[in-house]
Order: structure tokens, then C-alpha cells, then sequence
């Protein structure tokens, strides 16, 4: 499993977005997007750490590569403000415990802001991948829940909830 770190989503990472736009990577999550919707997300996602509301990071190999997306941001969940997890990593850098770790360490960033308890993820119930990543991020799986995303669409999730004001669970886990 490669050490992997997290960086502040900058300008220069519209190339990156742009890959992981591919259909294999986003198969859970909708599919492929137009190049404009691309370039508007990449324009939220730059925007996003003034806001306060949440942060989008790039995944970040030892080398220096660039690999993937992960972040939080906030979202009403039934009745409450919660931090909403996502994120997605290139094909030839999956199943190696990238995301895993990005998400652990978007974790501790969510931790450290001190401002909502919970954390949510909702992958598809067919993307065993990213259900296995909450799973050893050390979320709480709280059942099958029908999910929309994108706007307009619905798809069946599960819905994994981690609470941010716990302890972080140590690695491995």
C-alpha cells in the first residue's frame, strides 16, 4: 500500500478532474460528465476551501503524482448538517489502498475543523470497492438507502456514517 498524502484542490488541477471523468471511474457515480459540467466542478471545487462549508483536496503519491479527488462538504441529512464524503481514484492506482488512506486523511481534516459530528458517505450498493474503503475508514454502515445523485437521479446506497468527534481509530483497522 503506497503512503499517500492530501493537497488543497488548486487551479492547476483541471487536467486531473478531467481523468478521472473516465467511465470506469465514474460508472457509481452517474457516468461520464460533459467537458463543461467538468469544468464548472473544477471551478467549485477551487472555490470551495474560502467557503468554509467543506474542502476538496487531490490525492497526492509519494512521487508527487496526482491520482484522484477526495473531499467533505456540508449537506442536510435527515433533519441534521453533516459532512458528506466523496471521492474517486485513477484505474491504474485502485485497489491499493489509495483511497483508503485519502479518505482516512480527509477524515482527520473533517476532525480537526470541529464543526459537525457526523461524516456520511453513500456509494452504490454495487460499487464494493468504495462500500470496503468506508468500511476501513472506520464508518458505521447504517443500511440501504435510495440515494440522489446526480440531481434528478436516484440510485440505491448504502449510507455509512463516521463520527467526527470519536477518536480516530488507528490504521489498519
Amino acid at each position: 500500500m503506497a503512503q499517500v498524502r492530501i493537497a488543497p484542490w488548486s487551479e492547476d488541477d483541471l487536467a486531473l478532474l478531467r481523468r478521472l471523468n473516465a467511465p470506469e471511474v465514474r460508472a457509481h457515480t452517474g457516468g461520464s460528465e460533459t467537458d463543461e459540467q467538468v469544468v464548472s466542478r473544477h471551478e467549485r471545487y477551487a472555490r470551495f476551501a474560502g467557503t468554509g462549508k467543506g474542502c476538496m483536496f487531490t490525492v497526492v503519491l509519494p512521487d508527487g503524482e496526482k491520482v484522484g479527488s477526495v473531499g467533505y462538504w456540508e449537506r442536510q441529512w435527515r433533519g441534521e448538517l453533516v459532512y458528506e464524503m466523496g471521492w474517486a481514484v485513477l484505474p491504474e492506482c485502485q485497489g491499493r489502498g489509495v483511497a483508503t488512506e485519502a479518505v482516512r486523511a480527509v477524515v482527520a481534516a473533517a476532525r480537526e475543523r470541529r464543526t459537525h459530528r457526523w461524516a456520511h458517505a453513500y456509494p452504490s450498493v454495487g460499487n464494493p470497492a468504495s462500500n470496503a474503503v468506508c468500511r476501513k475508514a472506520g464508518f458505521t454502515l447504517l443500511g440501504e438507502i435510495d440515494f440522489e445523485y446526480p440531481p434528478g437521479k436516484y440510485m440505491r446506497s448504502n449510507d455509512w456514517r463516521l463520527d467526527l468527534t470519536a477518536p480516530a481509530e488507528p490504521a489498519g483497522v
